[in-house]
């Protein structure tokens, strides 16, 4: 409950200038630069834009006004209806601003504020209880027990190696986890941070899924239940970050933009309250090595520094849940210093034929293709016990999509004869030793 109140103190909206936690010049400078880009703009899409308390803006414009920066083109009958525009000595200012940073938007919060936020958002780790993940892995047919590998790994929070052969559901598994962390306890997070005068882009509209209570949910309560709270902060579902081949190292660090003067967060920022998937670990444009030198000290830590371009170093939070999965050998990949900071491994293997007989029944019913048991057996004696053929849950979505294909372009329904098995499986199998 303590936690819960600083929480709300923490969040509590700012109505002076003086109560925003960061230099008031810069809310200056962000009202200058839209009031430079928008021509008249009214008190109300100032607000709108800034999502400052509408008593902040008004105070704002009170003082540019004073100065002779801003002029009133429509006034009503209360100051929060007027609309402003800027003077020439106002546009001269405007450019100044402009100078220093273009980033439009919401004000940032302080740096110590998020760090603060986050802290308290992860201090207790959420639960998943067995029922819960079981449900979130329900659509997978999976080694029995398997929910007991996951589970833990979720509720500590910290980090999950998932390994093994390819084509077994390591990545459906991984999202799984991020759908259940996804339906948890919401998060409080900034939509831009300031450091030293410098703003940090930390919102991503891909990452960041506002909030919505489910239909039949009661009255609000906990983090939906708070009243009076900063626009500046907004209400997410815990983020998930999902990278594969394409993560640079860059994508870890504090990205700065030289034109517009703005940084973007970092991938490992933006999952912070979540979850961070590296897909395919081992084969990214950084090496594992350099991915272990990097991230060694916050998964022990659970601190991230970053540097900026003044060559400042920026301390925050490395809280979210880091899954790696992998198809290669992990002792290929990484030394024992780094298999140890990740707190739970997990192998997903191959199907044994119980098991696949079990995913390909499912996978005919999800596909509407009647399942005949003799098929799948001479499948299974000809295409995979005779060439040895190493047996991959995702084979029976792929064969039965291929021969629905097939079946589609010669207008016939879909079955699993031999003959259709055979045509499927010659278009979805390349024997590699022969075409060599």
């Amino acid at each position: 409950m303590a936690g819960s109140d600083q929480l709300r103190k923490l969040l509590a909206q700012a109505t002076t200038i003086g109560q925003l936690g960061l230099p008031p010049s810069l809310a200056v400078d962000l009202v200058y630069r839209i009031l430079f880009t928008e021509g008249d703009v009214s008190v109300a899409r100032l607000t709108e834009v800034t999502r400052l308390f509408p008593q902040v803006i008004d105070e704002i414009m009170v003082d540019m006004q004073h100065d002779h920066m801003v002029e009133v083109v429509k006034a009503g009958t209360m100051r929060m209806s007027y609309t402003y525009r800027l003077t020439d000595e106002g546009s001269a200012r405007a450019r100044d601003a402009l100078e220093r940073t273009q980033y439009i938007g919401p004000f940032p919060v302080a740096i110590d504020a998020y760090r603060t936020a986050i802290l308290l958002q992860t201090a207790s780790q959420q639960k998943a209880t067995p029922t819960e993940v079981k449900q979130a892995l329900s659509h997978l047919i999976l080694p029995e027990n398997f929910h007991r590998r996951i589970g833990p790994a979720m509720n500590s929070g910290t980090s999950l190696f998932l390994y093994g052969p390819p084509g077994n559901g390591k990545t459906t598994v991984a999202q799984a986890i991020a759908k259940l962390l996804a339906g948890a306890d919401p998060i409080w997070l900034p939509y831009a941070v300031s450091i030293g005068g410098q703003i940090i882009q930390m919102h991503d509209p891909l990452v960041h899924i506002p909030y919505t209570a489910p239909p039949d949910a009661d009255a609000p309560t906990g983090k939906t239940g708070f009243i009076g709270v900063d626009k500046r902060w907004s209400l997410f579902q815990r983020p998930s970050v999902m990278v594969g081949g394409e993560l640079t190292m860059d994508a870890l660090e504090l990205r700065f933009e030289p034109i517009t003067k703005i940084y973007e967060a970092p991938l490992q920022m933006k999952a912070n309250g979540g979850m961070f998937l590296i897909d395919d670990f081992g084969r990214q444009q950084i090496s594992p090595q350099q991915l272990l030198n990097r991230w060694i000290v916050p998964l022990e830590t659970r601190i991230d520094f970053l540097r900026m371009q003044s060559g400042q170093t920026l301390e925050i939070p490395f809280r979210q849940l880091i899954v790696f999965a992998t198809n290669l050998d992990p002792s290929d990949l990484v030394d024992g210093a780094f298999l140890r900071r990740i707190q739970m491994k997990v192998e997903v293997s191959s199907p044994d034929e119980k098991m696949f007989y079990q995913i390909f029944s499912q996978m005919c019913q999800n596909l509407r293709v009647p399942f005949d048991r003799n098929g799948f057996l001479y499948l299974l004696q000809k295409w995979y016990r005779e060439p040895g053929r190493v047996l991959q849950s995702v084979h029976p979505r792929d064969i039965l999509k291929t021969v629905i294909a097939i079946c589609e372009y010669a207008g016939t329904p879909p079955q699993m004869t031999p003959e259709l098995l055979d045509e499927a499986c010659s278009c979805y199998f390349v024997d590699l030793k022969s075409s060599a």
